[in-house]
């Protein structure tokens, strides 16, 4: 009987955070893949590409696929008859991994979890402590499934408690447009049907550590109940139009994962979480011979796509942007954005709307007039980085802040991630202003645009300061336009009639090439 060596376990949780964060799931990767060859709407391709593009780049410089490097969860069973070798506990031995991992100076992760959540919400600087479920099982070894989730796609989980009568079908199909796409499909979702609350949410999330395999089951064709409705929800979720990054597509979903429980004769609770395009997950056992040894992936099982600017991008020249350039873009069109902007997300437009609040004005340094704020939280560089991978973040958490943010600094546009919400939408339309997109899950190959970078205001707020970045053809879509038409609203309705409507679509995703 082997045993459990303290330095063993934490070098494997370390080793599995740095690995994932840099390598997506191949299973992921060949279905995105086959995706992207069925894709017909130009923006969702080229949002694929994107993403696509960036995978292989992280895998090949071992740098996060998002600045998001997310929440750490372990779903771990403890065998029964283990031993161990350690002054540690569980707890104590995975959150030493995760600290080691999150600190590694080779490859810095962002470090997102905040500890006294209710008030101080402050940052524990490491991404300690990560979210455990353990069960005790029969025999021997350790079973670990780890992921580090985003918030962004963390933040559309979805529960209901359904009559036993009603409809799952119904209630995804219900549900899912209102998760809208801040969680950067194309995904998965997971979903959890029956048990308890907590139980259904627990499901939804620990199926989505299985692998992508729709294509096998529409090939083989479903053989159970869960099943047919694994490929049912997939198609009509599918036909929803909704595509990737929101733009209107063919592909939302990559996969339906559901894991189900007996649960109480007048209960049907039911949980939905989806995993973004920075899927990040891995499966590994330790059984007392030493640390987990993984091998990295076969990098000939991506795609051999190289995003490259369309040849309809316009160019824009931020330093010299005014009302009147802007009042030209329409929802769709694609930029490349040069020149100086500033950065700020959630904290920092708390920070500024406390100090308007007192009568106070902006911080030195900080002059919004006449420009570009990029909603972001970059990784911290490493080696010549001028800035880690640096991708967008939801835009929608800053809409409250967006009447202000318009009205009293000269903002002219933002940049951001999804789609905006009504009080956003309605104060672009009001101030004349504009909303762009970038990618979601191309986090490395935004930050190869970035040619310089440094902080000018809130300095203590870490990933959450205000920065300026001067860019160099920096890649977005104009996403809401001064008249406040949004193409989140418009392509999902387009390519949901087209679906309807019996656009010509290959049923089975061909082979990956």
């Amino acid at each position: 009987m082997g045993v459990i060596q303290e330095k063993d376990l934490i070098d494997s949780v370390a080793d599995a955070l740095q690995y994932i964060s840099y390598y997506h799931p191949p299973d992921y990767i060949e279905a995105l893949g086959r995706a992207y060859e069925l894709e017909e709407s130009p923006a969702a391709k080229d949002a694929i590409a994107q993403i696509l593009t960036n995978s292989r780049l992280c895998a090949e410089g071992h740098r996060p696929i998002c600045q998001d490097t997310g929440i750490v969860v372990f779903f771990v069973k403890v065998g029964m008859n283990l031993r161990w070798n350690s002054k540690l506990s569980l707890e104590e031995m995975i959150n030493e991994g995760v600290r080691r991992a999150y600190l590694n100076p080779e490859n810095t992760l962002r470090p997102s979890i905040v500890a006294d959540p209710a008030f101080t919400r402050k940052n524990t600087l490491d991404n300690t402590p990560a979210v455990i479920h353990t069960q005790i099982v029969p025999g021997d070894k350790l079973d670990i499934r780890v992921s580090a989730k985003g918030g962004g796609s963390e933040n559309k989980a979805k529960f209901a408690m359904l009559n036993p009568a009603d409809s799952i079908v119904d209630w995804v199909l219900k549900t899912v447009p209102t998760m809208g796409a801040g969680w950067c499909p194309p995904g998965m979702l997971g979903i959890g049907i029956g048990g308890s609350a907590e139980k259904a949410m627990l499901m939804a999330k620990e199926s989505l550590m299985d692998p992508i395999d729709m294509g096998e089951l529409k090939a083989r064709g479903p053989e159970t109940q869960i099943e047919k409705l694994r490929v049912e929800l997939h198609d009509k979720v599918n036909a929803l139009g909704i595509g990737a990054q929101g733009l209107g597509g063919l592909t939302t979903v990559l996969d339906v994962k559901i894991l189900q429980y007996p649960t109480h004769a007048a209960s049907k609770p039911i949980a939905i979480i989806p995993n973004c395009a920075a899927t990040r997950h891995l499966h590994f056992i330790l059984d007392g011979t030493g640390p987990v040894h993984l091998e990295p992936p076969d990098l000939d099982r991506w795609p051999r796509i190289d995003w490259k600017p369309s040849a309809e991008s316009k160019r824009v020249n931020l330093d010299t942007l005014t009302s009147d350039e802007i009042a030209l873009w329409q929802p769709g069109d694609r930029l490349l954005l040069n020149g100086k902007m500033l950065t700020g997300r959630d904290a920092a437009h708390k920070r500024i709307a406390d100090l308007f609040a007192c009568g106070k004005g902006l911080p030195p340094g900080v002059d919004f007039t006449n420009r570009v704020i990029y909603y972001v939280g970059p990784v911290d560089p490493v080696r010549d980085e001028v800035v880690g991978p640096a991708g967008p973040t939801t835009a929608t958490r800053m809409d409250e802040f967006t009447e202000m943010m318009l009205s009293k600094t000269g903002l002219l546009a933002m940049i951001g991630k999804a789609e905006r919400g009504p009080s956003g939408i309605e104060a672009i339309r009001k101030h004349k202003a504009a909303y762009l997109m970038a990618v979601g899950g191309a986090a490395y190959l935004v930050s190869k645009a970035i040619k310089s970078s440094h902080v000018v205001a809130f300095a203590d707020l870490g990933m959450e300061a205000i920065y300026e970045f001067e860019v160099k053809d920096m890649p977005v879509t104009v996403a809401v336009d001064i008249k406040g038409a949004s193409v989140h609203q418009i392509g999902p309705a387009l390519w949901s009639q087209k679906i309807s409507a019996g656009l010509p679509i290959r049923k089975h995703p061909p082979e990956s090439t």
